[in-house]
């Protein structure tokens, strides 16, 4: 008897010939899913069982009160090894002869050595150990006082201090700026002989509009060769009025602008402003609270190619090129008046001339 085709079955004759309880039967039968499958819900991976009748209306309350006194009834489980409180396990006892260096690793020294080691004292092991390289036998002060001593035990401490921290040493305060702010531009704006150096570092408090003042009333001024306006949180407004005064002022020598909020737009000014500047040899511009930035950077390497009167610049270069331009800029700058013997200051006559000489020999 030959099996008949599963391809020649008639489904849909089939199923027009089940009754109406057959096929909620095949509906049942066909709501087997995967349990396996995590990717489907709860609910889709088995059948539905729910269809039974309530045996009772739902009472929550009356649940939990069930629940609570099977809990109270339901006997705790005997604990398989009771607790008595006493501490288990063997007490550590060292062996005979633990923490010694095995016969195999120890070092035979020479009868002196060993006569002089044994009588050695702290200090004098101590300085031993830095002059072999031991030096995780003792603090860096240690080491170094070890080593710089010549025919003299320089270490006091001994290798007992080793872990003992370097004694704190504390330092006082530094006193607060008094300057007399008002007074200090009244003196500027009247020109006072006896005013030759500014100091206005570390005082917060001084309005904008103030110092721009004190450097509108230094565009005139004669007598003073020093200004510092250090952490005073000057901004670029006051960096403009800066750029003003550096194009009028034939006097000063020294100005000092560190720390504070000049961007590089105000720096900027500055700069330009130095171009045409021939009595100011000292300028510090570092530590401003943003970094002034790459074209900053080249057009101070290009200022001072071009002026000869700044000796001395504060300011931490970030790129290679305008560093050494810097460089060798300032090395010239100094050059020059060592072998002129001039001082500190350079007169407008000696720049002339040395501007006249760069000229020349560019040419």
């Amino acid at each position: 008897m030959s099996k008949s085709d599963p391809r020649d079955i008639d489904e849909d004759a089939i199923l027009k010939g089940l009754s109406a309880d057959e096929l909620d039967q095949l509906e049942y039968e066909l709501q087997e899913m995967d349990p396996e499958n995590a990717m489907l819900p709860a609910g889709f991976r088995q059948r539905d069982q729910t269809k039974k009748t309530p045996t009772g209306p739902f009472d929550r309350g009356a649940l939990l009160e069930h629940l609570e006194k099977q809990a109270l009834e339901h006997q705790d489980r005997e604990d398989l090894v009771p607790f008595t409180g006493e501490k288990k396990g063997k007490k550590f006892i060292p062996k005979p002869g633990a923490g010694k260096i095995p016969e195999d690793e120890q070092i035979t020294l020479e009868p002196e050595l060993e006569e002089a080691l044994k009588n050695a004292t702290d200090a004098e092991m101590c300085d031993i150990a830095a002059i072999l390289g031991m030096y995780t036998l003792m603090s860096n002060k240690q080491y170094y006082d070890a080593l710089g001593a010549t025919g003299k035990i320089a270490n006091t401490e001994g290798i007992n201090s080793v872990v003992k921290p370097d004694e704190y040493k504390i330092y006082p305060d530094e006193p607060p700026n008094e300057t007399d702010v008002e007074d200090t531009l009244r003196r500027i704006q009247n020109n006072d002989s006896s005013l030759t150096e500014v100091n206005l570092n570390n005082i917060p408090d001084i309005p904008i509009p103030t110092l721009k003042e004190v450097f509108q009333s230094m565009k005139s001024n004669t007598h003073v060769l020093s200004i510092s306006i250090v952490a005073t949180r000057s901004n670029d407004p006051v960096a403009y009025a800066v750029a003003e005064m550096l194009t009028e002022n034939t006097t000063l020598e020294s100005l000092n602008i560190e720390s504070n909020f000049i961007t590089a737009e105000g720096m900027m000014a500055i700069i330009k402003a130095m171009s045409g500047n021939t009595t100011l040899s000292e300028i510090k511009i570092d530590n401003q609270r943003q970094k002034l930035g790459d074209s900053v950077e080249m057009e101070i390497a290009a200022m001072l190619e071009n002026n000869s009167s700044i000796l001395k610049i504060g300011y931490h270069f970030t790129q290679q090129g305008p560093r050494a331009r810097a460089a060798m800029a300032i090395t010239r700058n100094n050059d020059y008046c060592e072998s002129h013997n001039m001082s500190y200051k350079i007169t407008t006559e000696s720049q002339q001339q040395f501007r006249k000489n760069i000229n020349d020999n560019n040419n």
